[in-house]
């Protein structure tokens, strides 16, 4: 599969149709989550790997990290209306596959979540509505692999560096991207509006 097809297929997942505020539900970008995605294999993180997709909402990463290759994905989420949507991505992509993939649903807080993986890909809320989730799940996720993607404002650059070298792990690559977040919700103005978004590939030293 080429990094078009890839984007293509992460396209036609569906989207929350009623995206909760509070849980800052904004559907990752399918050019942005597969761009990530590839990546991540080209670093040799996705192929024969176990990855675990925090807050995974739709699916996306995860979902698209199994296309790649992956060997197993968890995806975690708080919301059950999440792991409906997810599981019936995954049902989609297996039919436009052809193939059967080993992902694990897991409803609930990430913070109790108790499994290990190779890497962790996710884009997890940015604390608009809940101030530090962001760093809850960063922190979260170190405990969970050695090597973790990560979106997060690009803003919050240098805080984001220094949690990182302070819990012993160093980033590696950082890449930015203008975030759409797509006019879902009663407060926003715009029809698109754009954000200024990183992706940080973090590794344990």
């Amino acid at each position: 599969m080429s990094k078009k097809e890839l984007c293509i297929l992460l396209s036609k997942l569906s989207v929350f149709a009623d995206p909760s505020m509070r849980l800052e539900q904004y559907p990752t970008d399918s050019e942005i989550a597969g761009d990530c995605l590839w990546f991540a294999d080209l670093q040799g993180d996705i192929e024969g790997k176990t990855i675990a997709d925090l807050g995974s909402g739709t699916g996306i990463l995860g979902l698209g990290a199994l296309v790649l290759g992956a060997k197993k994905a968890f995806l975690v989420d708080i919301d059950t209306k999440s792991m409906e949507l997810a599981m019936k991505n995954l049902a989609f992509v297996e039919e436009q596959t052809e193939k059967h993939f080993n992902a694990v649903f897991s409803a609930g807080d990430v913070i109790v979540f108790d499994e290990k993986a190779d890497v962790v890909i996710m884009n997890p809320p940015f604390g608009t509505k809940n101030e530090n989730i962001d760093t809850q799940f960063l922190l979260k996720a170190m405990t969970i692999a050695p090597v973790i993607y990560s979106f997060h404002k690009a803003s919050t650059k240098d805080y984001i560096d220094k949690l990182v070298a302070d819990y012993g792990f160093k980033t590696t690559h950082y890449k930015e991207y203008d975030f759409p977040l797509k006019q879902t919700m009663e407060h926003h103005k715009k029809k698109i509006e754009k954000i200024k978004v990183g992706l940080w590939r973090i590794s344990k030293n």
